[in-house]
């Protein structure tokens, strides 16, 4: 075959066509992540780093690996270590910047987080020139210009796993715990084609960011015969040489851009090429429009087979009902009018020695034409990776006898992942009569086997709805109207305006609550809850009542303030400190616990570095800081509550310090209440005198708090300083 043979077609199908002097696939994350860490230590000059998510906690080597490197193997440590070593390399980190709809799987302050943990010479933006919808959704790394690293997989949480994918593995831990088993594939490439990549980095760079990332290296090795260039991965070795290859992409419509849809031009093209074999694996099925191009096929090519292999079980609602759906319609369009035993859609799932089940969850996106072409890039099979996301796919043209040799070895490889057999033997299957009933037949026990899938257990076939319309579209969901008739589609908002509309919105309804409260709730104001506590006085119900009557309160962020000044009113200036402290510490641990749940809930996750950095100020000072806060009224004290209870704070460090910021005021608020009630009952010159007493003395715990406060905090600072001093 000569390479006018390709259907490369730049302009229309791809947007360049190129070659790769050296080329090697990485099947599931444990190997890209291990060769991605080998080539990263051995920059010098550049790293560009563009992905959905780039997660700075990510560990790349596990096990031996991470024990005998010698470099970091969380992501962040080694990039800085690396940035550290070297002053003049230059590290460029571009990340999706919405990610409100995945608020529990991903870093919320990103940009921050990577500032913090790097010194200068890494740089991270986050990309908000997406149109509402759609999603910054390539995943490219290049490193010096050399080499670079393309595919499904992202630096983020939930998708390292090995190829033999164990049913229980420890080393599969995500933030919500322990994950199933998680395919995926990626690639390393060399040559001329790392300068298109390079091109294309740094296009989004411009579009997202003000500064001019570094030009492309003049003097990088390209050529077949340079050889390996420096920074490529040990331990893997290319599988394609001097491959021809092309880049398609998908890119929405944003701003000044023009659209881009190569990608779905390139697989309907691919599919017409068929003649004989069909390989597809990918996270998701729901391209109406790519089922029917199979079918037309299947029917074209009697010969003509079809294997797909996916995922078992949807994650959540709207992936049931707008892929899951999807899905079924996919199915009953490929299968119409073909015979069963030529075309298979497929999970892969195993049930162990002990009886354990796991199903393969699958974010790969592969697809292999005969031995002619194969493709490993970022889209999905669905309608947003066609028109809605950016994309980005690299398809392998079998220009020589080697690399058709090798497009055939990647689909073997993988089918005997999937199936449980050894790839010799998938390598003899794929070439029988009809390769998909071979495929299905024969599957050992106790491995891992290939099942035709039944989406009808999950849902029902689907026409349009609100979860296919929001989770895959294929035009933007806001679009705002021009004078010339046309539309302009709005961009996704950016987190710190997503952050800033949750805060405003979460204050409003706060307060909405509270006024609402205030003007429904009859007994909710300082004259009911005063004729309630009176009814108590003199009873045993006292101490009961003014516990209800704090803990209700609290939770109703009804004004400490008023009420301790109630209380005391009520049961005079000994008694009333003492009911009322205790209702406040009983408010206090109620709050702070609703506070803790709300906090392993993730929304510490909301607040960011800065105010991570006053959150461990906070459990520094300890009792003094929470003392302070309690007798300097600067915030509501429910607040105050819940705010602890997200923070790092201990309970008991809280609570007393609660009750020593308390206790004294609320001793003046009994001297003020009680005269209060006096001055009502007999007013006198003593009664008055007591009432600007108490203010008085109000006023000068508060002042004298604030001093000791900032003594003391002085003073603890001078001290660790001294402590440092002397280590040193």
């Amino acid at each position: 075959m000569s390479e006018t043979a390709s259907i490369f077609q730049q302009g229309e199908n791809c947007w360049v066509s190129s070659k790769a002097s050296y080329a090697a696939p990485l099947i599931d994350c444990a190997n890209y992540y291990k060769a991605l860490h080998s080539s990263l230590v051995k920059a010098k000059h550049s790293i560009f780093i563009v992905g959905w998510d780039i997660d700075s906690r990510i560990r790349l080597l596990h096990g031996e690996d991470e024990e005998q490197s010698e470099a970091p193997s969380v992501i962040s440590e080694l990039l800085a270590w690396k940035a550290e070593q070297n002053p003049d390399l230059k590290v460029y980190l571009l990340r999706w910047d919405s990610s409100l709809a995945f608020f529990s799987l991903r870093e919320m302050w990103a940009k921050e987080v990577w500032d913090e943990k790097t010194p200068d010479n890494v740089e991270t933006i986050l990309d908000d020139t997406i149109p509402v919808g759609g999603s910054q959704h390539q995943k490219v790394i290049i490193v010096d210009d050399e080499v670079v690293f393309s595919g499904g997989m992202d630096i983020s949480v939930n998708r390292w796993d090995t190829r033999d994918h164990p049913v229980v593995s420890e080393e599969r831990n995500g933030p919500n715990g322990e994950y199933g088993p998680l395919h995926d594939v990626h690639a390393v490439y060399a040559g001329p084609v790392v300068k298109e990549f390079g091109n294309l980095v740094r296009w989004r760079w411009l579009r997202a960011s003000e500064s001019n990332p570094i030009d492309i290296r003049e003097d990088a090795k390209i050529a077949l015969d340079d050889g390996l260039p420096d920074a490529w991965p040990d331990d893997y070795p290319p599988w394609f040489e001097n491959v021809d290859c092309a880049l398609a992409r998908t890119i929405p419509m944003m701003d000044d851009v023009e659209p881009v849809q190569e990608v779905r031009h390139m697989l309907l093209d691919l599919i017409a090429q068929a003649e004989r074999l069909i390989y597809i694996e990918n996270q998701f099925t729901s391209r109406l429009e790519i089922a029917e191009a199979l079918n037309r096929q299947l029917k074209a090519c009697p010969d003509l087979n079809v294997i797909i292999v996916s995922s078992y079980e949807p994650k959540g609602r709207f992936e049931c009902e707008a892929f899951w759906a999807s899905r079924i319609e996919f199915k009953n369009a490929l299968f119409e009018g073909i015979d069963p035993d030529r075309v298979i859609m497929t999970y892969s799932s195993i049930i162990d020695e002990n009886g354990r089940t796991a199903y393969k969850r699958f974010h790969s996106k592969v697809m292999t034409i005969d031995e002619k072409y194969l493709v490993i890039g970022s889209s999905n099979l669905s309608n947003r990776s066609m028109a809605l996301d950016t994309e980005v796919d690299t398809i392998y043209y079998g220009n020589s006898e080697h690399n058709r040799s090798q497009i055939a070895r990647v689909r073997d490889d993988l089918l005997a992942e999937h199936s449980g057999r050894e790839v010799d033997e998938t390598a003899k299957l794929t070439v029988t009569e009809k390769p998909a009933r071979a495929i299905m037949e024969g599957q050992l026990a106790h491995r891992y086997m290939l099942t035709q899938v039944n989406d009808e257990v999950f849902t029902d076939p689907s026409s349009d709805n609100v979860f296919r319309s929001l989770s895959d579209p294929e035009e933007p969901l806001v679009a705002v109207p021009t004078l010339e008739g046309t539309s302009v589609p709005v961009k996704n908002p950016r987190r710190r305006t997503i952050m800033v509309g949750l805060g405003v919105f979460v204050i409003a309804l706060l307060g909405g609550l509270m006024f609402w409260a205030s003007q429904s709730i009859s007994w909710l104001s300082a004259d009911s809850i005063d004729a309630f506590l009176k009814e108590s006085r003199g009873t045993y119900f006292a101490l009961p009542t003014v516990l209800l009557v704090y803990f209700v309160a609290g939770i109703l962020f009804f004004p400490v303030t008023v009420l301790s000044i109630a209380v005391a009113a009520v049961f005079g200036p000994v008694w009333g400190p003492i009911y009322g402290i205790m209702g406040a510490l009983l408010s206090s641990a109620t709050l702070f616990g609703i506070g803790k749940l709300l906090g392993n809930a993730g929304l510490k996750k909301v607040g960011g570095p800065k105010v991570e950095a006053v959150d461990q100020k906070l459990k520094r000072s300890g009792i003094v800081g929470v003392a302070a806060i309690r007798m300097l009224p600067i915030a509501p004290f429910s607040l105050v509550n819940l705010v602890a209870g997200i923070s790092s704070i201990g309970i008991f460090q809280f609570l007393m310090g609660t009750f020593l910021g308390m206790f004294p005021p609320m001793i003046a608020k009994g001297l003020v209440g009680d005269s209060i009630t006096k001055i009502f009952q007999n007013p006198s010159p003593e009664t008055i005198s007591y009432l600007v007493g108490g203010i008085v003395l109000w006023g000068l715990m508060i002042w004298g708090s604030q001093k000791f406060a900032y003594w003391y905090q002085e003073r603890k600072e001078k001290g660790r300083a001294e402590s440092e001093e002397c280590a040193a």
